[in-house]
């Protein structure tokens, strides 16, 4: 089990420095009895944004199980909802992540830095947008020119790059030193509030280096196949890519 000390008062997020924690302890420190929400001093449960869905799981008390369908961070605080009766305050718990699920996610996440790193280097064009399902995503890119005919070499520049094996690592930077990064928002926008003292990155060896806070698997040779399927026109110089990742 890990443990990591819980610093101002704000859950710990165990999965910023380990996506494959499966199980860990905690402790109840906070209880919301009409949404039924649980808030624990650390957590593995992914609560979910930049485009990737919540993890699902359960809490354990003793022999006492909470199913966990929905995960949300409010504030500095991770809140686990359930439809089951609730734990006290105090409870320690130990929380089982559904794994099947969060690696699915995870591999999709990870594919859809390796097509952002693919379009960044051959067509220099930044992100607009995207949303993440369970093996198949979208992702909106700026680009003025695109057709069908792209899309083969899209798709087999991306598996290529899968296929190279990239080590994928995860660091927390100071916002300061994390700036310094030339292109370290690939975003059109940049969407990190200027509150966020400490920046998470994503660093794809030797193709794409990004700040994110989302899971990802360890090497780019997890991943599996990505299928390009289609693309469609959001605008004079907007498409949306819909790529579909396989085993």
């Amino acid at each position: 089990m890990i443990k990591i000390e819980r610093v101002n008062n704000m859950t710990q997020l165990m999965y910023q420095k380990d996506s494959y924690l499966k199980e860990f302890d905690a402790k109840v420190i906070r209880i919301d009895e009409e949404q039924k929400g649980i808030v624990l001093d650390q957590t593995a449960f992914y609560p979910g944004g930049g485009g990737q869905l919540c993890d699902f799981g359960e809490l354990l008390v003793g022999d006492t199980v909470y199913l966990i369908h929905k995960v949300k961070k409010i504030g500095n605080d991770v809140f686990h909802f359930t439809n089951e009766s609730l734990p006290q305050v105090g409870d320690n718990i130990v929380g089982k992540i559904d794994w099947a699920r969060r690696y699915q996610l995870m591999r999709t996440h990870s594919a859809m830095h390796v097509l952002c790193g693919v379009m960044f280097t051959d067509y220099g064009c930044s992100v607009t947008g995207g949303n993440m399902e369970i093996l198949n995503a979208r992702m909106d890119f700026e680009l003025g020119e695109l057709n069908n005919e792209m899309l083969p070499q899209i798709e087999k520049r991306v598996n290529e790059e899968i296929q190279k094996e990239h080590d994928i690592t995860a660091n927390i930077l100071l916002r300061e030193e994390a700036f310094k990064i030339p292109d370290l928002i690939r975003t059109k926008i940049n969407l990190l509030p200027e509150g966020i003292d400490h920046i998470r990155t994503i660093n794809i060896e030797g193709l794409d280096l990004q700040a994110d806070g989302g899971t990802h698997v360890a090497n780019t040779r997890e991943i599996g196949k990505i299928r390009v399927v289609k693309f469609r026109s959001k605008g004079k110089i907007n498409k949306r890519l819909y790529v579909e990742i396989d085993d």
